[in-house]
């Protein structure tokens, strides 16, 4: 479900931002911005977005920024980040299966779109291939920030498509009122029989210090659909092959092929189990703060077999067993800040980040391949005093990773990546207008030595932005040059990969990616309305992309990244307006629309890009409810790559209701939902597996969510 209010933001000075360093929070008590002072129950959102940036409080200056978090978040928690997003602008989800989606920005993904875990990379494998789970599950999320656009670069030069930014409580921001203050949430739903619970505790021990303790448990069956599981394509090829197998008398064959094309109802093998535990302190005072966090993210979950698809088994071998995958991951975090008391620089913030990752890929009961990954990411910065309007950050940025894939079907070798940045962002400001520019270097190192791979890059960002501000209305755009390293996953990939069911070849000779960037948008904004457009382009040289070629390779279709020049052009519009008050309940309207246009030059379409989606909804506000109805229509995509097939349209409608028995002042609020109310079959075409792994059937879902 999308959030309610339907809130947006869209902005003034987002290309300024686009090079910033990772977000830091607040550093004590006293410098919470106002506008988080005003609920103080850790449940409910107001109308201000606060931005976790380090020297400025509010997220309205980004062009293309959401946020979701209190009951918007818990209306739309589910077990993996992407698919809590889609009702936002611009977002979609590469919806692999149940237990593995990461979001899809703009219509790029993988290794253009950053997941963060408090300003710093996530640190899993997710990014290397769709079938990996990101390591975030939001029933201990605190809240998540999207951004979108030029923006996004502030987290570093790899996240030219876009980044989301989790936020949660494990090392804590301030020092809690109460002697314990208790966070929790409980869910179920039907769809897929879903059990989640999951919850926190934060203790003062002194005025200055404070610890942390959460975890969480989510347990899923296979997920029910609204028709038939197989795409009619891939139906009709099930049919065909059964047809031939007939003819040449091999009945068994025949027949499961045509139980295969029948299937409907239920998705086999995508069922997850997933728990979570963690825990931190923080030291606190007007001098600044100093904290760290212990967490352990533990899931299995299924992986649903492409039809067709299987890798070569010798002689008398048995036939292809369930794909599972075993994942845990261990990560360690510190976070400091120290307040420099006047002079040229005003503050000195630290974040850093270790994790130790292992996942196992079974068939059946039997080990096929494992991954592990090891790496640890940091960031220092140095903001500066405000003077006459003149304000700025400046630092420096590192990652180091080891990467290791064990297994006859370790489709990557083993390989370490290092990269480093250095940055500056200098803001002015001069009456009603608003003047960014910023600098980034950066800095990538890639070896695989079994194939006597070491490749270099450097890569120098630039941008420029303008914002200008006349009452109610804010007008922006902003120009930028970027570049991005290839990923070691495009590099070096050469292998069967049993749980995308794929060959998959990287390019060890590839080049950066670079682009030209550029966004105008528009923002009107007042108590009863809001309504923001933003149209977006991107000039790519060196654009590099995953896409089938045809072939097979150890009876599974290869798929190879390839590079050459692109273009990609797109718009978001997004608004609310409260149109009738009856006593005190309040009648609002709302919607968004989105759009992405991505062409590779002398190939044709881009694979996997979101179609046309438009989203409308109806909600009655009051303070001990609220009311919603919506619709959700995605267009059919018939502009895909080539042996990439087409996504039929689909058109959802879901309603939802929350009800807190005690008004907003008090901090219980149980939520009710139906979801795809007539069961149709809607498939995502940013998914890999979109035609034999649709999206959830109808869905009742209730949830209850307590912050005292």
């Amino acid at each position: 479900m999308p959030p309610r209010n339907a809130k947006f933001l869209t902005a003034t000075s987002a290309i300024a931002f686009m090079l910033l360093p990772a977000p830091l929070l607040a550093q004590e008590a006293q410098a919470e911005p106002e506008a988080a002072k005003k609920s103080d129950d850790d449940f409910h959102s107001d109308n201000s977005i606060v931005v976790t940036a380090p020297y400025f409080e509010r997220l309205d200056f980004l062009a293309g920024t959401s946020a979701l978090s209190g009951e918007e978040l818990a209306e739309n928690s589910r077990g993996q980040i992407g698919d809590i997003l889609t009702g936002l602008p611009g977002v979609s989800a590469t919806s692999f299966s149940p237990g593995a989606s990461r979001p899809v920005l703009r219509g790029f993904q993988g290794n253009r779109v950053a997941v963060l875990t408090d300003g710093i990379g996530n640190i899993d494998v997710s990014n290397t291939s769709a079938d990996h789970a990101v390591t975030i599950d939001a029933l201990t999320t605190d809240r998540i920030e999207v951004l979108r656009g030029p923006a996004v670069l502030l987290f570093g030069g790899q996240a030219s498509g876009g980044a989301v930014n989790i936020i949660d409580k494990r090392i804590p921001r301030k020092i809690p009122e109460e002697a314990i203050h208790i966070d929790a949430l409980a869910g179920f739903s039907t769809a897929a029989d879903e059990y989640s619970v999951g919850g926190s505790v934060d203790v003062p021990l002194t005025s200055r210090l404070v610890v942390h303790v959460d975890g969480s448990y989510r347990d899923s069956s296979d997920l029910r659909t609204g028709g038939f599981v197989l795409a009619p394509a891939l139906r009709a090829e099930r049919l065909e092959f059964a047809a031939e197998e007939r003819e040449e008398g091999n009945i068994g064959e025949a027949e499961e092929a045509e139980e295969l094309a029948a299937l409907r109802g239920e998705i086999p093998n995508s069922a997850v189990r997933t728990w979570t535990f963690g825990g931190g302190f923080a030291f606190i005072d007007n001098g600044g703060n100093l904290g760290a966090s212990f967490n352990i993210y533990d899931t299995l979950y299924g992986v649903p077999a492409r039809p067709g698809a299987g890798h070569h088994h010798e002689e008398g071998e048995e036939e292809e067993a369930p794909v599972t995958i075993d994942l845990r991951q261990y990560r360690y975090d510190f976070r400091g800040g120290l307040n420099l008391g006047g002079g040229f620089f005003d503050k000195l913030n630290l974040r850093a980040g270790y994790a130790d990752y292992e996942h196992i890929e079974f068939e059946g009961d039997e080990v096929g391949t494992r991954f592990l990954s090891q790496g640890i990411e940091g960031r220092a910065e140095l903001v500066q005093a405000e003077r006459n309007g003149w304000k700025g950050a400046s630092g420096i940025q590192f990652q180091v990773r080891d990467f290791e894939a064990i297994g006859a079907e370790a489709f990557v070798p083993k390989n370490t990546a290092n990269q480093f940045g250095v940055f500056t962002l200098q803001e002015f400001a001069l009456g009603g207008f608003e003047i960014e520019a910023a600098l980034r270097y950066d800095r990538a190192n890639l070896k695989a030595q079994s194939i006597a791979a070491d490749r270099s890059f450097s890569n120098m960002s630039a941008a420029l932005g303008l914002s200008w501000a006349a009452g109610d209305f804010k007008f922006g755009a902003n120009v930028s040059r970027t570049g991005r390293a290839p990923s070691a996953e495009e590099l070096f990939s050469n292998g069967p990969h049993i749980a995308t069911q794929a060959f998959e070849i990287g390019d060890v000779t590839l080049n950066s990616e670079r682009s030209w960037n550029g966004e105008i948008y528009a923002r009107f904004d007042t108590s009863g309305a809001e309504f923001t457009a933003t149209l977006f382009a991107n000039r790519f040289s060196n654009f590099i992309y995953e896409n089938a070629t045809g072939a097979e390779e150890d009876e599974l279709p290869v798929f190879q990244y390839f590079q050459d020049k692109a273009r990609v052009w797109g718009v978001e519009i997004q608004g609310s307006a409260r149109v009738a008050e009856i006593g005190t309940t309040q009648i609002v309207v709302d919607g968004v629309a989105d759009y992405v246009h991505a062409n590779i030059t002398g190939i044709g379409a881009a694979p996997r890009i979101p179609p046309l989606r438009l989203l409308g909804g109806v909600e009655l506000q009051n303070g001990n409810f609220d009311i919603r109805g919506e619709v959700e229509w995605s267009d059919s995509q018939n502009r895909v790559a080539t042996f990439e097939t087409p996504t039929d349209s689909f058109t959802l409608v879901n309603a939802s209701a929350s009800w807190r028995p005690w008004g907003e002042a008090r901090n219980i609020a149980l939520l009710f939902a139906v979801n795809n109310i007539f069961d149709v079959t809607a498939r995502r075409a940013a998914s890999f597996t979109k035609d034999f792994v649709p999206l959830s059937g109808r869905d009742f879902r209730v949830t209850a969510r307590f912050s005292f």
